[in-house]
């Protein structure tokens, strides 16, 4: 969320708040600028959303979805950059920043890469030693953070599709965005009910979530969301955040 940017509008994020429990707010590297953060923290806060940084690699032109090769030393301070403005905004309004979720191409390399995950979580560190990070369920984000002993949110996905290995599959391929809601609704409770997504493949994946992701910028993002809503509550899932 808080993706949109000048004049560039991304998302429509005052319709999602009163469905979800926790935001990623953009740090203006992917979208972003500090009017639209600002505005986003105040309505997270407004709506009792928890709030979490969303940082990216430089990369503003491809939305932080272009794998860039960067120092560590480099990729590091870009992120503490990021997270340390987010912190900063959130609590000049009397709000606290949660956790840490990558963005996009940095969200993927992390998935599989230990070194990218140790970046992300030095950075995260050097800012708020209380900061969770957020990322693929059943990853090498996962695994390194257990590791260090890092608090870890698990995540898994509503609105995209999975391969075989459990990665999400590539954007530029056909389908790997969800826009049906009925579709959604039923990777979303498999995931909660039984703990596995079926791939593109037909295989089934486990996956051990506890949160789950449905994009901003997707435009059928209200629709799933309501679809979700109504699910939730025939089958007696609890909404809360972590």
């Amino acid at each position: 969320m808080g993706e949109s940017y000048g004049q560039f509008k991304v998302g429509n994020d005052k319709t999602l708040f009163p469905y979800i429990t926790s935001c990623n707010i953009a740090c203006g590297f992917h979208g972003g600028d500090p009017m639209h953060i600002e505005n986003t923290i105040k309505n997270a806060m407004q709506h009792g959303v928890q709030i979490g940084a969303h940082p990216s690699y430089p990369d503003l032109a491809g939305f932080g979805r272009r794998k860039m090769k960067l120092e560590k030393t480099e990729l590091k301070a870009i992120l503490k950059y990021q997270i340390a403005a987010l912190k900063g905004m959130t609590e000049s309004l009397g709000g606290q920043l949660k956790y840490v979720k990558p963005h996009g191409a940095l969200y993927n390399a992390a998935a599989t890469d230990a070194l990218e995950t140790m970046t992300i979580i030095e950075a995260m560190q050097e800012i708020d030693e209380a900061l969770i990070l957020m990322g693929l369920a059943g990853s090498t984000t996962e695994k390194i953070a257990e590791k260090v002993n890092v608090p870890f949110i698990a995540e898994a996905f509503a609105d995209r599709q999975y391969t075989a290995s459990g990665q999400l599959m590539s954007r530029t391929n056909e389908g790997s965005v969800i826009h049906d809601p009925a579709l959604a609704e039923a990777q979303v409770l498999s995931i909660v009910l039984n703990k596995k997504v079926i791939s593109d493949a037909g295989t089934d994946v486990p996956v051990n979530a506890q949160s789950i992701c449905i994009h901003g910028d997707n435009p059928a993002a209200v629709s799933i969301l309501q679809a979700l809503e109504k699910a939730f509550d025939l089958n007696n899932i609890e909404k809360k955040s972590f």
